[in-house]
């Protein structure tokens, strides 16, 4: 079946966008004669003109995975089950929705008041005279679609803020879903506060320095944010739970293949990664920077918390904690 060409060009063009889009993070869908088209799972919207990153699910089928009739992965809604691609995990909530179009993105200025207590706070005067809701923080999956539907109940919604997650935008014209992506995004725009930085450090056996990043590691500010918790899924999922910190001498003994993240902080140094990681990785990397030196020093950030990270590591909770005192020994 032949996609909205202008379905296909805005999902291009947000996902080309790294303040709206890093790697394969979020999601895209239409419905189109009782078939849902989405995103799938590990592929890059930024690719939506190149590649063929859709795949067809019957809705109906989806949404009975609320219900104990599959496992939330909705391959069991797949219209083409040897198409050899996979729903996105986050397929029930786009079938939740009645609207044509389902836009879900994980921009940088909703991250930055959906993680933040004043943040939040904030948004009732920033989207005023928008038909919008807040939902809370939910595993993505079937816990995430069950919470925006109870957030939404029986309004009619077309913008859903996800703490600590992301930001949701339905319409049944991609003009109004454009329009009110770029209004939201002007609304909500935060300037990106001046930082300390220092000279680009050598590298070291396996790591190699990214200078672009390096405040998180040189303002102390910034380097408390960065190591004190995870504050969105896509961290935890391709960076791990909060930033490390390792010392010069820890990193310079340190054998990358044996840490189990890609990224380090060392303390007034810099901020470095793997020489193998995945361009999503840095991707994920480059994200936390703009979240961080975009929020008010004076906002309170409220992390997803150790259970939350085990649960999308799929580790039980309490050897999550030993491991990580482990890791910060």
């Amino acid at each position: 079946m032949k996609l909205p060409p202008e379905f296909i060009s805005l999902s291009q063009e947000i996902g080309a966008r790294p303040l709206l889009v890093q790697g394969p993070g979020g999601n895209t869908s239409v419905k189109i004669d009782g078939q849902l088209w989405i995103k799938a799972s590990g592929t890059e919207l930024a690719e939506a003109l190149d590649k063929n990153i859709f795949v067809a699910v019957d809705p109906a089928k989806a949404m009975q995975e609320l219900h104990g009739a599959g496992d939330g992965s909705c391959r069991s809604a797949l219209i083409d089950s040897d198409c050899g691609l996979r729903p996105s995990i986050e397929t029930t909530f786009h079938a939740m929705f009645d609207h044509k179009f389902v836009f879900h993105f994980h921009s940088v200025a909703a991250i930055c008041h959906a993680i933040a207590e004043e943040g939040r706070n904030a948004l009732a005067e920033k989207l005023s005279g928008l038909q919008w809701v807040a939902a809370p923080y939910r595993k993505p999956g079937i816990p995430l679609t069950k919470a925006i539907r109870e957030a939404v109940g029986t309004r009619d919604i077309q913008v859903v803020v996800l703490n600590n997650h992301g930001i949701i935008i339905v319409g049944n014209t991609i003009d109004e879903v454009r329009d009110q992506i770029y209004d939201i995004e002007e609304r909500l725009d935060l300037p990106v506060h001046e930082s300390k930085t220092v000279n680009s450090p050598a590298d070291y056996p396996g790591w190699m320095c990214v200078p672009d990043v390096a405040a998180l590691a040189t303002d102390p500010n910034l380097f408390q944010r960065a190591t004190s918790g995870t504050y969105y899924p896509d961290h935890v999922v391709f960076l791990g739970p909060a930033m490390p910190a390792l010392s010069r001498s820890e990193l310079a003994e340190l054998d990358p293949a044996e840490f189990p993240v890609p990224a380090v902080l060392v303390e007034g140094e810099g901020v470095y990664i793997k020489t193998d990681a995945k361009p999503a990785q840095r991707a994920m990397l480059d994200c936390i920077y703009n979240v961080l030196t975009r929020i008010p020093a004076d906002w309170t950030l409220l992390p997803i918390g150790e259970d939350a990270e085990a649960e999308l590591l799929n580790w039980d909770a309490e050897k999550y904690r030993q491991a990580l005192a482990k890791r910060n020994g």
